[in-house]
């Protein structure tokens, strides 16, 4: 059957650089004659039908921006056979031939379960700021939080360094430590403490005192989000150090603001190609870079295997921060 209508979805968090993935996948679909349904809100939307078609003044001014025109919203019912199977209805009522879904690992998830129940092609895009997609280097919008945490961290150790004191910079990253790795590295962190790799915070303390003893007078702690509860981790660093410590957890700010032109442009390739495999017929496949070059992978494969963090720049990271 030839591929007339395709439809897109933004749902899990929110990444800068979905705007331009829209944009790419609505441009390149007409550009191919093909018509697009946007489907608001996430999965949540899609489920209860609220679609409208999009043209290419739909997504005009919309490249430089964060967030996703389309919403997105967290989806319990997609977790369900009820939820499926009521998304897999909508599809086929509005004629879908292919559905992009943008997003990350739980919505691949949800797309591969779409697929089964309705056979329908399904096209995945790895938006996500935790960049913990198997089957890709880079996911959009990790670049842009990366950027964004450091500016923030550069601003912290100006304080730092003025007040000798140590900071516990939390970023996001409630399983996985990509963000923390990257953001400590770029910023000269003193301690990098992720999910990946175990640690002992006597460990820590003795390390940042030997520092001390060494002639350094201040200290940054980038942690992920999901390596412990980071307001212990201040408190305990204070009571066993007895140095002033101060924590900033940065939060929501790292998902907003303008995506930076890595973003932009792996959003606009990713969404092209995107439509290039529904051309070619396939059916249940995520866009990726590897290597630089830009791949597809099976999508079960991209939310059921593990991404492996690269552990060398974990350990380069200590070795320049003595």
């Amino acid at each position: 059957m030839a591929l007339r209508r395709i439809g897109i979805v933004t749902a899990g968090g929110d990444a800068p650089g979905m705007n331009a993935a829209i944009r790419s996948v609505v441009r390149s679909a007409l550009h191919n004659n093909l018509e697009i349904i946007g489907f608001e809100r996430g999965y949540a939307g899609l489920i209860e039908g609220q679609a409208r078609q999009l043209k290419a003044r739909s997504v005009s001014g919309i490249i430089n921006l964060g967030g996703t025109i389309l919403k997105t919203r967290r989806c319990k019912e997609m977790r369900t056979p009820e939820g499926i199977e009521k998304a897999a209805e909508t599809l086929k009522k509005y004629g879908i031939d292919g559905l992009v879904a943008i997003g990350g690992d739980g919505t691949f998830r949800g797309a591969s379960e779409l697929y089964r129940a309705s056979g329908i092609s399904m096209i995945g895009i790895p938006a996500t700021i935790d960049n913990d997609v198997a089957g890709t280097d880079t996911t959009i919008g990790f670049d842009t939080a990366v950027n964004t945490a450091l500016s923030a961290i550069d601003k912290i150790r100006d304080t730092a360094t003025s007040h000798e004191r140590i900071f516990v910079v939390e970023v996001m990253g409630r399983r996985r430590g990509f963000l923390a790795l990257e953001v400590g590295l770029a910023g000269g962190a003193e301690i990098i403490l992720i999910p990946e790799v175990r640690f002992d915070m006597d460990s820590v303390c003795e390390k940042i005192k030997s520092a001390r003893e060494a002639g350094k007078t201040s200290e940054i702690v980038v942690m992920a989000e999901g390596a412990g509860d980071s307001r212990e981790i201040a408190r305990h660093i204070a009571d066993e150090t007895g140095y002033e410590v101060r924590l900033t957890v940065l939060g929501y700010i790292q998902r907003g603001g303008t995506p930076t032109a890595l973003s932009r442009t792996l959003a606009s390739q990713f969404g092209y190609h995107a439509v290039e495999l529904l051309l070619t017929g396939e059916k249940k496949r995520m866009v990726g870079i590897k290597n630089g070059e830009i791949c597809s992978v099976d999508l079960d494969y991209s939310w059921s295997a593990e991404k492996k963090i690269d552990l060398e720049k974990y350990r380069l990271a200590e070795i320049l921060s003595e």
